[in-house]
């Protein structure tokens, strides 16, 4: 699936909670074969978890945490040649939600992948918690797609996620005000450097396109290594095909 061009996607913004950036975008990429999984949690076990300086997001009283396995396709920089760029690879997310001066955004507590290079280069360009892993996705029988990671980043706590999942139903948009719209519809990022200045990442893409979705979870010790423990219940749910993203660089919040 070839990615839509920059202009198409820009000019589908009327789902935005805020305006646009004006300076431009440096980072385009797809996000393909994506799982959201997500768990409650109350506030007073996930607030020691985030900066000081962030407001952590709630919906209904309760803190959310989410494990989100996609496929990264399609990579390029803006200013550099196609043939200079990452252009696939896996990633694993942990993340959860946080606000800051009434933009809301997400926090990442962990994001896995399968290429050295490019987890160099978001730790030192975008001050992300990115970590080398071991990962595989294959498709199977009855649109089952089999996902597996374990974490190898030198002197960081073991990882490991093993599950299979497929879409179970038509593409929705979620409604306003809905939690399916709080967990999904965010176009920020946060991130801290060592010396603890907190930055912002915009990022755009159309307003996503849900399927409800089912998966087996065999393993995952995604949150056991960030300190935090899910609940044992099922997770809330949700696939997406595809939707492709920019990015700005950050700026100083």
């Amino acid at each position: 699936m070839s990615p839509l061009p920059a202009n198409q996607i820009l000019a589908d913004h009327a789902h935005r909670p805020w305006q646009l950036p004006q300076s431009p975008w440096v980072m385009a990429q797809s996000w393909q074969r994506l799982l959201f999984a997500h768990w409650a949690l109350p506030v007073e076990v996930m607030r020691p978890y985030i900066p000081s300086a962030l407001t952590l997001d709630t919906f209904e009283g309760m803190a959310y945490i989410g494990i989100v396995p996609f496929l990264m396709n399609h990579v390029r920089a803006r200013y550099l040649l196609e043939v200079l760029t990452t252009h696939c690879f896996l990633e694993l997310n942990v993340r959860t939600y946080v606000t800051y001066q009434n933009k809301p955004g997400v926090w990442f507590f962990s994001l896995d992948a399968d290429h050295s290079l490019a987890v160099r280069v978001a730790r030192k360009a975008f001050y992300l918690p990115y970590m080398d892993a071991d990962m595989a996705l294959t498709h199977q029988r009855h649109g089952w797609i089999q996902y597996n990671s374990r974490r190898t980043h030198r002197g960081e706590s073991s990882a490991d996620f093993i599950a299979r999942y497929r879409p179970i139903g038509d593409v929705q948009l979620s409604s306003e005000g809905s939690l399916d719209e709080w967990l999904t519809e965010r176009y920020c990022l946060y991130s801290m450097d060592n010396r603890s200045n907190l930055y912002r990442g915009e990022i755009h893409h159309e307003k996503w396109q849900l399927q409800p979705a089912e998966a087996d979870i065999v393993v995952n010790t995604m949150g056991h290594a960030t300190g935090l423990t899910l609940p044992d219940v099922p997770p809330i749910l949700h696939y997406v095909k595809n939707i492709d993203v920019l990015a700005w660089y950050l700026t100083p919040c």
